[in-house]
């Protein structure tokens, strides 16, 4: 690009009237006044190694890194026992094994991939990370915690709440008056009800109900809970997705003669799915930001491991409590990320036929 083009390009797009040159200053000045002070204290004054918070302290000191290299593990597996963690390490691999091959466009067999995915994996996750099998120590999931309770609640929500989304969706748009009736009412149940309060009610409401002697895992209620909810804010997405899709090719299938899941799955569910990428990708990324509510219920996921670790005397400091939080927030941010973009390459992979 060119100096004149450049020049252009910022009179078009950042000083075209004088509130954008204004507006593009002030974001300029915000970023000036912060970017470098953030990057000064968490890179240039950073404290890198130590064995306590003695290494830490001082007024000149930036961010405690020393922190998080200590209690990574914990950040990660919780309390899980140590000499049973290569079980959690294990299913990790395994299912990122079939996770990696599955986002690759190109490789083959992408329908056993998906049962691997779907159903084989999840039983063999279950197993070694839950233990209680012949030859495999049980481990309670009051010991689970970190990472591990992050992506077992966001993993649990999406597999479940995008197939009940879809089924939901197909519900609310039936001819069937019973049939639409249910979902929507279950849809604006769920949509009406905060998150936190179905996970309480989950938690603290739902054993009052079990008959005596009968006790549900309090992770087990938290997973049921988290895969209604968002699957109630699917069926929502799908089914705009639904709505785009023109009259005229239902009225197409019919004159071919297809059934209604015939329709549904060859024709308009595609099609469907394909325009409202970014709406459920949405869905996945609020799910997954909203693991942090499952510690108003006793599970400690990845921020609140971060947060029970900042009250460790032994690494109690001034910048503890930000060095945690600046962590904890990359990481979200990098998941997320990872999503989104991976969802931006998708959609511009599947509208590449449509392109004129």
């Amino acid at each position: 690009m060119t100096a004149n083009a450049s020049i252009k390009w910022l009179r078009r797009n950042l000083f075209s009237s004088w509130w954008n040159g204004a507006l593009t200053l002030f974001v300029l000045y915000v970023f000036w006044s912060t970017i470098p002070p953030f990057l000064d204290w968490a890179l240039v004054r950073a404290v890198w190694s130590g064995e306590g918070r003695e290494a830490c302290l001082g007024p000149d000191k930036g961010a405690c890194w020393p922190f998080i290299f200590a209690n990574l593990d914990q950040f990660i597996y919780g309390r899980y026992p140590t000499e049973l963690r290569w079980r959690v390490d294990l299913a990790f691999l395994l299912g990122l094994a079939g996770l990696v091959p599955m986002l690759i466009p190109r490789v083959p067999a992408k329908l056993w991939n998906l049962g691997y995915l779907v159903v084989a994996w999840p039983m063999i996750a279950i197993v070694l990370i839950a233990g209680d099998r012949p030859g495999l120590v049980g481990v309670d999931t009051d010991l689970w915690g970190g990472l591990l309770v992050t992506l077992v609640v966001a993993i649990t929500g999406i597999v479940a709440s995008f197939p009940l989304g879809i089924l939901l969706a197909l519900g609310r748009r039936s001819e069937m008056p019973v049939i639409r009736t249910l979902s929507i009412m279950f849809i604006e149940f769920w949509r009406g009800v905060p998150l936190v309060t179905v996970l309480f009610m989950a938690s603290v409401m739902l054993p009052l109900f079990l008959p005596q002697g009968v006790r549900l895992d309090n992770l087990l209620r938290c997973l049921v809970g988290v895969a209604l909810f968002s699957s109630a804010y699917m069926a929502e997405v799908v089914r705009g997705g639904l709505q785009a899709v023109p009259r005229g090719q239902y009225e197409a299938a019919r004159a071919l003669g297809l059934s209604y899941w015939q329709t549904m799955g060859l024709i308009v569910l595609p099609q469907a799915l394909r325009s409202v990428i970014p709406g459920i990708v949405n869905t996945f990324i609020g799910l997954f930001k909203d693991t942090t509510l499952v510690l108003i219920v006793g599970l400690f996921d990845f921020l609140g491991q971060v947060r029970i670790q900042l009250s460790d005397m032994h690494w109690a400091t001034p910048q503890g409590a930000a060095t945690g939080y600046v962590f904890a927030a990359l990481v979200y941010w990098v998941f997320c990320f990872g999503m989104s973009r991976y969802s931006v390459f998708m959609e511009k992979r599947l509208n590449a036929g449509r392109a004129r």
